[in-house]
């Protein structure tokens, strides 16, 4: 433990070191166009697994690159899908969380909830939030810190366990999320080199994300109770950090407000059924997919937070006129300007790194590194899983590593006995374990401003630090599960899925190209 926490104290020390994240990135931008002059001028390239052209570095340098920089800038940040999301939630939420709605509902919870189901409670609700996809992040993760603060204990554990919820548990749940149709049909392009019949089910990884789901809610809650929170220490509240009002109990016109903000909801939820629920409804596609809904999420969070919290605020006394609603969002918005900053220097560094082909070249380059070992299945499934982890550092997009990776050890694996179903799960495992630890990740700026709204010196160090144990932990329980279910050859999914595949006797070798 005292080694562990020296290591943790080590990497928090570095990390705050570090200057502010707006100029790292500025600084990764610089290192990116200097990086691809000098690959683009040593030729270097590798061969695309699916078209089989060539992949070459492109130098960011030149010309024609720079101009593209120049022209392209506000589209870039315009494009830039987090930020259009952060801000569209925030005008509703910010409005909720600046009338108290979220505050005097979070009290009603936490006064329900007992202690010891805290932390498990706010780690589960996490993981399902992955549901409503990036909205979790927006959403729930500052509502841990509410929860927590609340209770008396450290708000920004309250974030870590949400967050390590959200993220880490990305390929976790209890229901079908959109993640499965994306992934498996990228899956079936590559399968079908090795059995052109093979055909996607999205519920072939269902019955292992279930079980992970209550293994991932007992690590984030023994992590986050045992190792996060003691090392936290007790919360010193800023001196600029409004105290909370009264005995935290509620008044006759906070309860009038909940109950009317609960209706507000209860009939949003209401519509929000009647617009789906039929397979000619208008949250769904012509064909009747869900995909409408899923992409209205943004959406239909911010019209809910927007219509209770006007509610919430009217009948506390804090909205008399449309004036009021305006200021309080005028004033949500203004608590994002760190974040626009932030979203503007990720966006054109991600753009860049993408532009100069460097982010392909090097998860190719890996596939094929850990192709060459020729390790036996289950250690190669190992190895996989921890290439991606590291993979995931610096390319962040499931689906587009998974577009990259995909031709390669899809097939790979069938040949040596490995289902395109069990190959998909380990690349999820890894993909998603290091996701609350990469800078890369889109929304890991917003996570450190919402925990600098109750440790203003808390830094990118200290955000790493403090999530390390969590990505540690769930690699290694994920790790474990694999090896449970692939030695006991236990059903992924419904029907045939399972880890083992028998390759057809025709087949002796990868198809070229594989």
């Amino acid at each position: 433990m005292n080694i562990g926490s020296a290591i943790l104290n080590s990497v928090e020390k570095a990390g705050n070191k570090l200057p502010d994240p707006v100029t790292i990135f500025l600084v990764l931008i610089g290192v990116v166009m200097l990086a691809s002059l000098a690959l683009s001028g040593l030729g270097t390239s590798v061969e695309h697994p699916i078209t089989g052209d060539t992949v070459s570095v492109v130098n960011l340098l030149t010309g024609s690159q720079l101009q593209t920089l120049l022209v392209g800038m506000p589209g870039v940040l315009t494009g830039f899908a987090p930020l259009g999301m952060v801000l569209v939630v925030m005008i509703g939420a910010g409005i909720a969380e600046k009338t108290g709605l979220l505050s005097a509902g979070l009290r009603v919870m936490v006064a329900d909830v007992p202690k010891f189901l805290l932390t498990p409670a706010l780690v589960f609700a996490g993981v399902m939030g992955n549901l409503a996809v990036d909205s979790g992040y927006i959403v729930m993760v500052p509502l841990g810190a509410v929860v927590f603060m609340a209770a008396g204990r450290h708000p920004i554990a309250g974030i870590a366990a949400v967050f390590a919820g959200v993220s880490a548990g990305f390929s976790a749940n209890l229901v079908v999320t959109p993640l499965e149709p994306l992934l498996f049909g990228i899956t079936q392009g590559a399968a079908q080199t090795i059995q052109p019949d093979w055909t996607l089910n999205n519920l072939d990884n269902y019955y292992f994300t279930i079980a992970l789901t209550p293994v991932l809610v007992l690590v984030g809650t023994l992590i986050n109770n045992y190792v996060v929170e003691p090392r936290l220490g007790e919360w010193q509240r800023p001196a600029d950090f409004a105290a909370p009002e009264g005995d935290g109990s509620l008044s006759a016109n906070e309860k009038k407000g909940l109950l009317w903000a609960g209706l507000s909801l209860l009939a949003i939820v209401a519509i929000v059924l009647f617009l789906t629920i039929p397979s000619n409804g208008i949250l769904r596609s012509p064909t009747g997919g869900l995909g409408p809904f899923f992409q209205s999420i943004v959406a239909i969070l911010m019209i809910a937070f927007l219509v209770s919290g006007t509610l919430y605020g009217v009948a506390v006394g804090r909205v008399k006129s449309d004036k009021d609603v305006v200021e309080l969002g005028t004033k949500s918005m203004a608590d994002m300007g760190g974040y626009i900053i932030l979203a503007f220097a990720m966006a054109h560094f991600i753009s860049l790194f993408g532009a100069s082909e460097m982010d392909t070249v090097l998860a190719i380059s890996g596939a094929e590194g850990l192709q060459a070992l020729n390790l036996p299945a289950p250690l190669l499934i190992v190895g996989m899983v921890l290439l991606v982890a590291v993979l995931n550092l610096f390319m962040g997009s499931a689906s587009a590593k998974w577009a990259l990776l995909a031709p390669v050890f899809v097939p790979m694996l069938m040949l040596l006995g490995i289902s395109p179903e069990g190959t998909t799960l380990a690349y999820r495992m890894g993909d998603q374990a290091t996701n609350i630890i990469t800078p890369l990740m889109p929304y890991l700026p917003l996570i450190l401003i919402f925990c600098q709204r109750y440790v203003p010196e808390f830094g990118l160090g200290s955000l790493i630090a403090v999530m390390l144990p969590y990505s540690v932990a769930i690699l290694m329980s994920s790790l474990a599960m694999i090896f449970v279910w692939f030695a006991l050859d236990l059903p992924l999914g419904p029907g045939d899925a399972s880890f083992t595949y028998d390759v057809p006797a025709a087949v002796s070798a990868p198809p070229s190209g594989g």
